[in-house]
């Protein structure tokens, strides 16, 4: 009965890679942005070590809460593949992570050292 019903709803709703593809891309792009607003917070408030490294967690989590109430409408599955998808894409990975350290230690190099 299960499988039915998803058969129905991706008949009433279905799933175009365009649109994927461009959810994807946004999220990309809000990632990378807030990232390195959260590297140049972090190094003014002169944060180092774990700490740093919470605030970025803490920060991309504030993110994602965001993103799914504010755009999703708290329905992350409309407008997503998976609702994991939305939280553990560009959290982790190389592009976010590298822009929150690149400018974490840019602003804590400069207003520190």
């Amino acid at each position: 009965m299960a499988s039915s019903a998803e058969e129905r709803e991706l008949l009433l709703h279905p799933v175009v890679p365009e649109n994927v593809a461009h959810n994807t891309k946004t999220i990309t792009d809000i990632r990378s942005v807030t990232c390195s607003v959260f590297g140049v917070a972090a190094g003014i408030l002169g944060l180092e070590s774990y700490s740093g490294f919470v605030f970025y967690l803490v920060g991309s989590c504030l993110v994602s809460v965001l993103m799914v109430f504010m755009a999703a409408g708290g329905q992350p599955s409309r407008y997503f593949r998976s609702s994991s998808e939305l939280w553990t894409t560009e959290v982790l990975s190389g592009s976010s992570l590298a822009s929150f350290i690149l400018t974490w230690t840019l602003f804590f190099g400069l207003l520190r050292v």
